[in-house]
């Protein structure tokens, strides 16, 4: 199959949109399920900065990580063998098409514990070190409860990490209006309440506004952020 076939395939998904008619658990299911094996190939050129995000937390060997909406787990591949290095990280998900290939990838890496759980109140047994989400915040619909679960779960100290799409306060209406409806069809929902609550939840480290392209779009770029935070 061409990169284009298998491309349209999945901007057809993503024109039909994420169903709106059952539970979040159900609908992420339904929608991602028939993406799950070209998801990474095809968001790589849309999701930009968790590298980067992932650089910025400057993670310890032996530290125990969290990251929030894990999705397939292509955040092991990132990390390569400094994830190898971390005493334990948990990839927590609630989407099973998702989580399958995240297990398959999860077997190269012993510290890597794949959980189907919901965001809003899985926790650990123990306090970690650090959480980070990439791209996921956008899509749980109660994110204030995510964000001081997130907290909850970290050591004092412990650094919390998360590069997503959002609505940039110095940007115009119509242009904000436009991402929001974009985004929202596919089940992505932009906010500018998003880094107002990050920044008085924790204590700010780091923070970048960015611009990402949009495929198969040009000249369109998609407002992104990675912001890093200490909880005090």
């Amino acid at each position: 199959m061409s990169e284009l076939t298998a491309d349209a395939r999945t901007l057809w998904r993503l024109l039909r949109g994420q169903p709106k008619g059952g539970s979040h658990a159900a609908n992420l299911q339904t929608f991602y399920a028939p993406q799950a094996e070209r998801y990474d190939a095809f968001r790589a050129r849309l999701l930009h900065g968790r590298k980067e995000l992932i650089a910025q937390l400057r993670l310890q060997a032996g530290s125990h990580v969290v990251e929030l909406g894990c999705g397939t787990g292509s955040s092991l591949q990132i990390m390569g063998d400094s994830a190898r290095q971390l005493g334990r990280f948990d990839l927590v998900d609630l989407c099973p098409a998702l989580l399958a290939v995240a297990e398959q990838r999860a077997k190269d890496y012993p510290a890597a514990q794949v959980v189907e759980a919901d965001a809003t109140c899985w926790r650990p047994t123990v306090t970690v070190d650090a959480v980070f989400m990439s791209y996921s915040l956008t899509m749980m619909p109660d994110w204030p409860a995510v964000v001081a679960n997130a907290k909850a779960m970290l050591k004092p100290g412990g650094r919390f990490g998360i590069v997503d799409f959002y609505l940039p306060e110095t940007a115009g209406s119509l242009g904000n209006a436009f991402w929001q409806r974009w985004f929202a069809h596919d089940g992505v929902h932009l906010s500018s309440q998003h880094l107002p609550r990050l920044r008085q939840t924790f204590k700010k480290l780091e923070l970048n506004h960015c611009r990402a392209r949009v495929p198969y779009l040009p000249g369109l770029r998609a407002p992104y952020y990675r912001f890093i935070g200490r909880k005090e």
